[in-house]
Order: structure tokens, then sequence, then C-alpha cells
């Protein structure tokens, strides 16, 4: 990461792009990249996730489940990134995250 750059990519993060051993298997500038996208949309969702909670979803797990659904789809993030930006979000929100569909079948992932 750039010395002029004071951000810090979350571990939770620079794992998704890390092998078994932990090393980054993307270059270091574009996890950092990646990273800044992933954070910065899941502070942007956080507005939206409450809008949608008060006035159309049936539940917060709802409104972060459709959520994933649209950025698991939307060929913008990997599935693993689309799961670290709804945890985020969850977290941003102080709601629980469900359990999210893994990215072949729709089977819950496991934690």
């Amino acid at each position: 990461m750039s010395e002029g750059n004071q951000l810090t990519v979350a571990p939770s993060f620079a794992a998704l792009h890390a092998d078994r051993s932990g090393r980054l298997r993307t270059p270091a500038a574009e996890v950092l990249a990646r990273y800044e996208l992933c954070e910065d949309l899941a502070s942007h969702l956080v507005e939206q996730a409450q809008i949608l909670y008060h006035r159309e979803a049936p539940s917060e797990a709802g409104v972060l489940l459709g959520m994933h659904a649209a950025l698991r789809d939307g060929g913008v993030l990997s599935a693993p990134e689309a799961g670290w930006v709804v945890q985020r979000l969850a977290e941003l929100l102080e709601w629980k995250c469900p359990a999210l569909p893994g990215p072949e079948d729709g089977e819950p992932a496991q934690e």
C-alpha cells in the first residue's frame, strides 16, 4: 500500500484476496482499491437499507438478503466481496447479518 495512503485494509477483507497461508493473491494496490470501493458502498447503502426497512421490507434480514442478491448479481463485485459488503452494512446498521447464500446454488454460506 502506498506510504501516502492512511487507509488500512480490514483483515476480513484482505482474507478474501489471500491464499491459505495469508499471502495476497492480488496486488496490494488492487486490494486497497477494492476495499475502498466496498467500504464506500457499504456506507452509502446504510440510508437505502433504512428506507427499505421502514417502507417496504418485512425484516432487517430481508433487506440484507435482497441487497446481497443485487450486489452479487450486479457484476461489479465478486460473490465474496458482495458478502463482505452486506456483512459490513449489517455492522454499520447494528443489525444481525443473516446467513448469506453461497455463490453457486443459493445454499447458505458456511460461517
